[in-house]
């Protein structure tokens, strides 16, 4: 086995292919590239440019979680890295928007009781209570409710999830990572 370095955008494009736990990126080159299962290639000495490591998701900034497909984040350590509840709800929310953005924007109608807890205006969720806290999903047109507990994050992406079509194990694993 070989080690390639790679810039960043291709390395997080290539783990937000992930199509199941365990899958290796060789497994994901081949299916997006169509080659066949098992190809052998001839044997070489490696050059000191492909001895370098290959980047991991934990050396990474938190910032470029946010090009991490849905399955790639749970696959890694990088969500529990987070330091703040609020921080993990955000990356989740950002990833699920750009897996489904269709799909995001028709599940966000969800509110609570009282309160909008989406919108793509801000003052529409400081009209819906007077301490919201709004702040912007991170690479969406979307601002988002923040200041609740934790449950209550959870309760909301759950919420998301499901009306998105999200199986249940995921949505657990999801909300239990925030």
């Amino acid at each position: 086995m070989k080690t390639i370095e790679l810039d960043d955008d291709l390395y997080f494009y290539i783990a937000s292919q992930t199509r199941h736990i365990g899958e290796s990126a060789s497994d994901i080159l081949r299916r997006l590239l169509e080659q066949p299962a098992h190809i052998v290639a001839p044997v070489t000495e490696p050059s000191p440019a492909s001895s370098v490591a290959s980047p991991t998701v934990a050396d990474q900034p938190s910032a470029p979680l946010h090009g991490m497909g849905l399955q790639a984040l749970l696959d890694s350590s990088a969500l529990q890295q987070e330091e703040t509840s609020i921080n993990r709800f955000m990356v989740v929310l950002s990833t699920l928007y750009r897996d489904d953005p269709a799909g995001f924007t028709q599940a966000a109608e969800i509110k609570g009781r009282k309160r909008v807890y989406f919108s793509q205006d801000p003052e529409a969720l400081h009209a819906s209570g007077s301490t919201t806290k709004p702040k912007p999903v991170p690479e969406t047109p979307f601002w988002v409710i923040t200041n609740t507990n934790t449950g209550r994050k959870q309760n909301m992406v759950a919420q998301l999830m499901a009306s998105m079509g999200y199986d249940e194990a995921v949505i657990v694993q999801v909300c239990g990572a925030i």
